[in-house]
């Protein structure tokens, strides 16, 4: 399983076999080595003393963190068969998904469940609505997959020992309050559809809401997000599933408009293990039918804070002809500490990716999305970082309301004796 091979029909399984709870240890039991590698990650201060030998001590290490973690576990069959199961600690996927005890790190004091503040900029619940020309329309709450890091997740996903989720479930009643909102406010011209992820919403409803949107007049953009091309590829190209016609087919009737409207996927991949022979051929049937394509990365420890790594994800991207649009830092989400990283490293990742002579097209924005509302701000564009401190201000001046100054602030390992933990 630590590959996917042209013979294997691994990756065919469908949306309801991803492997969900108390089924991830029974598949850890028959994937996991006799003796488990030790992790070659720098593990910062107060980290556990120990690392997990067996496969016995590995599974209740997996058990222990999930009691501290804000999502649960869920992956798709196709991620599963793409981690390097004889070298789990280390695997940048597993990472992702499965996160374990001995690299536990405590919450940040500044950290939140909503550290967006998703739900204070919502007029009606599922709609956001922070930037006076776009909207983010959050249709659902389950994913293909459940990421650690998950920036929503106090409404992703069923509800852990940690959280009590507040979902945004799919619901034609509930999107028809939406719609009414966006047809009523003539500034809105973008809108994202997320969740959750687009992946889980039926063929018919992706055909409704996609419909719905662009008889607006004055929407001009739709995007909607998925990370189902990254996780769950074969369903691009099952002919037995309508989704993906569903989404050329709006991609196709937005040029028939006499307004300018284009309707674009965007998704989600974070590490070039992540694309396979699947993956190109999915990406190979979105190209065909002119599907505009694009993916936004998040920065994390140990799995693509580094030049090298990230470089060949790009890499891979432009081979697939998808247009890197964002690579992000880490929102400031509890329960994900020890993947935190400083906002040194995405600056000092742009400076050295800018320089490697890639046409400008090819190079994603380096953002970081401001905790308490302020919206996406390029790193670069910090007005003071003190690393020392960790604590860096940004001004954001396209968002809606009277708050234009907004403070992101380092993980403490990285900061020293000298990090802020408070005001």
């Amino acid at each position: 399983m630590a590959g996917i091979s042209k013979n294997s029909l691994f990756f065919l399984a469908p949306v309801a076999n991803s492997v969900n709870g108390e089924e991830i240890f029974k598949l850890l039991e028959t994937v996991l080595p006799s003796h488990i590698p030790p992790s070659q990650a720098q593990l910062a201060p107060p980290h556990q003393p120990y690392q997990p030998e067996t496969p016995t001590e590995f599974i209740q290490d997996v058990k222990d963190r999930m009691n501290k973690a804000p999502m649960s576990i869920r992956i798709t069959p196709h991620i599963l068969s793409c981690i390097n199961w004889s070298d789990p600690l280390n695997d940048p996927i597993r990472m992702q998904f499965i996160p374990m005890m001995f690299s536990y790190l405590p919450d940040h004091p500044k950290l939140g469940l909503d550290s967006l503040n998703e739900r204070s900029d919502s007029p009606i619940k599922g709609l956001v609505h922070r930037y006076p020309e776009k909207v983010l329309f959050l249709a659902t709450s389950v994913c293909n997959v459940y990421c650690s890091y998950c920036t929503r997740a106090y409404s992703v996903g069923p509800e852990t020992r940690l959280i009590m989720k507040d979902p945004n479930k799919p619901g034609k009643s509930r999107w028809e309050h939406m719609f009414k909102y966006i047809e009523t406010t003539p500034e809105i011209k973008d809108v994202t559809v997320s969740g959750g992820d687009c992946y889980q919403i039926l063929p018919e409803n992706i055909k409704l809401i996609g419909e719905r949107l662009l008889s607006i007049p004055h929407i001009r953009s739709i995007r909607f997000g998925t990370r189902g091309l990254a996780v769950m590829p074969s369903r691009t190209l099952d002919q037995t599933d309508t989704w993906t016609d569903e989404l050329i087919n709006l991609s196709n009737l937005a040029m028939t408009f006499e307004e300018t409207k284009t309707v674009a996927l965007h998704t989600h991949f974070m590490h070039s293990n992540e694309i396979t022979w699947v993956t190109r051929q999915a990406a190979r049937r979105l190209r065909e039918n002119g599907v505009t394509v694009r993916n936004q990365t998040v920065l994390l420890k140990d799995v693509n804070n580094n030049v090298t790594v990230m470089r060949k994800l790009l890499e891979g991207l432009k081979d697939l002809h998808i247009q890197p649009y964002y690579i992000y830092q880490c929102d400031m989400v509890k329960g994900i500490e020890d993947r935190r990283t400083p906002l040194s490293e995405i600056l000092n990742m742009e400076e050295q990716l800018l320089g490697t002579g890639a046409a400008g097209y090819d190079l994603p924005k380096f953002v970081v999305d401001l905790p308490g509302g302020g919206g996406k701000r390029p790193a670069s564009t910090r007005k003071c970082y003190d690393p020392s401190t960790g604590v860096s201000v940004f001004t954001a001046p396209a968002v809606k309301g009277d708050k234009k100054e907004f403070r992101y602030f380092d993980p403490l390992w990285a900061c020293g004796e000298g990090g802020d933990g408070g005001d």
